[in-house]
């Protein structure tokens, strides 16, 4: 029963030599069906395919029958996203000691829908409302019945703008390591004053992208899931009126090819670890891009990156810290520099304002503390460096801007837990002594 076995000590026999003998009874899964149910109870037709929800079991023919083995397979089934709820009713099967399993499913009224929302994007600093966003999205979760996710979505803003088509195979048929497969095309604007900050010309520009890739995605140990992928990108400069622009306003490349846009070819691979989720667990990961040369004007370089989290439990308080550093060689464009300082970064400073570099490494502390219900209150230390790479990123962008290279921020804030994450609202002062407001959603990364 602790182990959660459905069967029974069904006989005792006592032998000589005090020896008692235990007959136990097994229940072995016999059959294994489906049965759709609509939300008063009745059957119905179902989307899903059998085999696609079947696959998702652990729970084999022929094995005992486990209850705690079976809720995890009912937890699985929920988390695909397009059931509503799931149950599983032992039967017996005739006069044998089997039993046949139901597996009654409610599914989601709709696998897809169209949403909308909005946001604020952290790395615009020249004003509260240039940084307001919003978003709609169509989407069907529940493709040709086999759990594949289809979402073409907009978001924009006044200077940001993405657009997105992402298709995903959550398990590639006729695998059984459980290999993913996710497909992207995307066209994004974005702010280039991360690394190149506000123009004293007040004329701003953005990033704009074009990306295009596939991913292939599998656990590979316990808590441990890796991924290859191969993406393509076409990057360049645009100034506010959409026109390219090679240079900023301090004569420094925007570009690393010299042309009004870099062609790349990224082969990825990347790493990740995550622990159980508690407050005292701990996360891992680590990324390579590395820079096929198709043509010769193809950007060919190598970046690394890893981050690393830890918590730690201190009676009701928690201490977290995080550590996370990157390098690349090779030739880059100047906007894919390591840019060090903001919300997610060392705060007190604005979006990266720190600095930007071939390299960098960003450490942090924090201690949280229960409030009151879902509020914690937070006192947080940061620090960053470029490690002296600022100068070798090309053009010097953050030499031009004199900006430090390194700093760090302290302050306190609070945290309230909710749906899409802990919200962050705090406050730092940077080692200027200048004092600064953050915003954000989900721990620190």
């Amino acid at each position: 029963m602790e182990r959660g076995l459905f069967g029974m000590v069904s006989g005792i026999e006592i032998l000589s030599g005090g020896i008692i003998r235990l007959q136990v009874s097994e229940a072995e899964v016999n059959n294994m069906t489906i049965r759709f149910l609509d939300r008063t109870g009745e059957p119905t037709v179902g989307k899903t395919r059998p085999e696609t929800i079947l696959r998702q079991l652990t729970t084999k023919k022929g094995q005992v029958y486990s209850m705690l083995q079976g809720k995890r397979d009912v937890d699985t089934l929920l988390t695909m996203g397009i059931m509503e709820d799931v149950s599983i009713i032992p039967q017996p099967a005739g006069d044998s000691n089997k039993i046949d399993l139901t597996l009654n499913i409610v599914e989601r009224k709709s696998g897809g829908g169209i949403s909308a929302g909005g946001g604020i994007s952290s790395g615009i600093t020249s004003g509260p409302l240039a940084g307001l966003i919003g978003s709609c999205a169509i989407y069907h979760k529940n493709l040709f019945g086999k759990n594949q996710k289809l979402n073409v979505s907009l978001e924009r803003g006044q200077i940001d703008s993405i657009f997105r088509i992402n298709y995903t195979d959550p398990w590639i048929e006729g695998d059984d390591t459980r290999t993913s497969r996710s497909i992207m095309i995307q066209n994004s604007r974005t702010p280039g004053t991360l690394v190149h900050g506000n123009q004293p010309d007040s004329n701003s520009f953005t990033i704009g992208r074009v990306t295009a890739g596939i991913e292939y995605s599998r656990p590979f140990r316990p808590k441990w899931n890796g991924t290859l992928g191969l993406i393509f990108q076409r990057a360049g400069a645009h100034d506010d009126k959409g026109n390219p622009v090679i240079r900023d306003f301090y004569s420094s490349p925007l570009t690393a090819s010299g042309n009004t846009h870099d062609d790349m070819l990224l082969a990825k691979l990347e790493t990740v670890y995550t622990g159980s989720g508690d407050p005292g667990s701990s996360m891992f990961a680590f990324n390579m891009d590395q820079g096929i040369p198709v043509w010769p004007e193809w950007l060919v370089f190598n970046r690394v990156n890893a981050r690393a989290r830890k918590g730690l439990v201190l009676g009701p308080a928690c201490l977290r810290l995080s550590l996370s550093g990157g390098h690349v060689v090779g030739n880059f464009p100047p906007h894919e520099a390591f840019a060090i300082g903001g919300t997610n970064s060392v705060r007190g400073y604005e979006e990266g304002a720190v600095g930007s570099g071939r390299s960098c490494a960003i450490g942090c502390g924090e201690v949280s503390f229960p409030l009151t219900g879902p509020v914690e209150g937070v006192i947080f230390a940061d620090y960053g460096t470029d490690l002296g790479s600022g100068s070798i990123v090309p053009g010097d962008p953050a030499g031009a801007r004199l900006k430090p290279g390194s700093g760090y921020g302290y302050g306190l804030g609070i945290r309230v837990d909710s749906p899409l994450g802990p919200l962050r609202l705090e406050y730092a002062f940077n080692d200027q002594r200048t004092g600064r407001f953050h915003f954000g959603v989900g721990l620190r990364n």
